[in-house]
């Protein structure tokens, strides 16, 4: 059922464990400079952990995930065997990330890195090309759906982490990576994501239930971004959208106007909006269609610790809960 990388990693990961555990100083140098040049050292741009314990200290092997829910996914398979950072921090913008000179220093160091690939990190090959970093793409394996639209259409929808279906590929990936990277607890990895899959399930399960009951009619998922393919394949629901995956803008009056025909025509009960975009073209929408906007849905970066979705389960719970809340009519429309 679930897709395993290609891992070369046993090697690769033996040749670092001999090697320093820093990059060397002339690479780093260059990597920076060529960073400094093209002006991605601004004070804004940093998106790196806030976690600033020194990995030497630390004595764990460094696994680096290039955003904050697949860092959370590794987190939970890892345990306590290893030390798990996300490029980017909570909140942050994934598509067009620009990578650091401090992103560059702590993948120099890092044992491991992890990508979803898709082309959803399009920052992420020039990022690993200037270091000498094993890495492992969590999507492999995954059943992808094209995109429906826009110019990337065709392009697989690189969102698949929101399948609970998908999301236990992934975890199977992080276990496998994990086991050729310290084969020592390779028995821990594998037993943490045998249970933290069962937990994914058990929410994909939850979605499916609740729906059963839905008039196939009105069985469609309505959101701003088209980020919610693999999710509405999972419960067996249409899926419209106001704009496709990555793109910038947020809704032109055709594409509002043709959503609002598709509520109408199909008596669709409540539409959604992800939490990085203005939700007011979809507010539009389900004024004139009839329909509520039922609520914020999360999908590219976890919250804060005190927000709403500090974990990947509970993003995945959110969303799960906030979509069977509006279709089914059982709940107000739900905060951000």
């Amino acid at each position: 059922m679930f897709g395993v990388p290609n891992f070369s990693l046993h090697r690769a990961v033996a040749a670092r464990r001999h090697a320093s555990a820093r990059a060397p100083r002339a690479l780093l140098a260059a990597v920076c400079a060529v960073l400094l040049l093209a002006g991605c050292a601004g004070a804004g741009a940093r998106e790196a952990s806030d976690d600033t314990t020194s990995p030497t200290q630390d004595g764990r092997p460094v696994v680096l995930a290039t955003f904050t829910v697949i860092a959370d996914m590794a987190s939970v398979v890892a345990g306590d065997h290893l030390r798990v950072e996300s490029v980017t921090k909570v909140g942050a913008e994934i598509h067009g990330y620009e990578p650091t000179p401090d992103d560059l220093r702590r993948a120099a160091r890092a044992d491991l890195v992890l990508d979803n690939g898709l082309g959803l990190e399009a920052w992420f090959d020039k990022f690993v090309d200037r270091l000498d970093a094993p890495h492992v793409t969590l999507s492999d394996g995954v059943d992808t759906i094209p995109i429906a639209g826009g110019e990337a259409k065709g392009h697989a929808n690189p969102h698949a982490w929101m399948s609970p279906t998908a999301a236990q590929v992934y975890v199977d990936n992080i276990a496998e990576a994990f086991a050729a990277l310290d084969p020592a607890h390779a028995d821990d990895y594998r037993a943490n994501a045998a249970a933290y899959s069962e937990q994914i399930a058990a929410l994909g399960d939850e979605l499916e239930r609740e729906l059963a009951s839905l008039d196939p009619a009105r069985r469609a998922l309505v959101t701003c971004e088209g980020a919610f393919s693999y999710l509405a394949r999972d419960a067996g629901l249409a899926e419209a959208w106001l704009w496709p995956v990555n793109s910038e803008r947020q809704g032109t009056p055709q594409q509002v106007a043709a959503t609002i025909d598709f509520v109408r025509d199909n008596r669709v009960p409540a539409v959604f909006c992800e939490s990085t975009v203005s939700s007011t073209a979809q507010e539009q929408v389900a004024d004139e269609a009839g329909a509520r906007f039922a609520g914020v849905l999360y999908v590219d970066s976890l919250s804060a610790p005190d927000g709403p979705v500090p974990t990947y389960l509970e993003l995945l719970a959110h969303d799960v809960r906030t979509i069977v809340a509006g279709l089914t009519g059982d709940g107000a429309e739900s905060g951000s």
